[in-house]
C-alpha cells in the first residue's frame, strides 16, 4: 500500500508526527484484513490492538511517497501479531517498524472472540 505525505501530516518538527505512523499501521492492517478475509468474517470480526511497538528510524517529510508492508508472525485463537514497515519509496529507505498485537472482538458485543483455525492460517506467515 502506498500513501502520500500529506500537510497536515507535518508536526512542529517539521516531520511526521508519530501519531500518523500509528494511522498508517491500522490504515494498511485494515486493508490486508479487508483483501483476505471473506465478506463474512468482516462482517462478524473486529479487531482491536492491544499494544503498539514502534521503533524510528528516519523521518518522513511533506511530499514523500509511502509504502507500507504488513504481515501476521504469530496468530492464536484470541491474539494475532502483526508487523509493518514502513518505507519511502524514492529510496527504499525503512523509516520505522512496528508491531502490534491485535485482538479480535465479536461486532455485535464487542466482545473478544475466538478466530478459527482456518482463518489463522489463511493471515499466518
Amino acid at each position: 500500500m502506498t500513501v502520500p505525505v500529506l500537510s497536515t501530516d507535518i508536526d512542529e518538527q517539521s516531520h511526521v508526527n508519530n501519531t500518523v505512523y500509528l494511522r498508517w499501521i491500522q490504515d494498511v492492517a485494515t486493508a490486508h484484513w479487508k483483501s483476505l478475509a471473506s465478506a463474512q468474517s468482516q462482517a462478524a470480526i473486529g479487531w482491536i490492538v492491544l499494544r503498539h511497538e514502534i521503533d524510528y528510524k528516519l523521518p518522513a517529510s511533506f511530499g514523500d511517497e509511502i509504502v507500507l508492508r504488513t504481515w501476521v508472525g504469530q496468530a492464536s485463537r484470541l491474539k494475532f501479531e502483526r508487523f509493518t514497515e514502513v518505507r519511502r519509496r524514492i529510496d527504499n529507505q525503512l523509516l520505522s517498524q512496528a508491531r502490534t498485537l491485535w485482538v479480535p472482538i465479536d461486532v455485535r458485543t464487542g466482545k473478544p472472540t475466538r478466530v478459527s483455525a482456518e482463518l489463522r492460517a489463511q493471515f499466518s506467515t
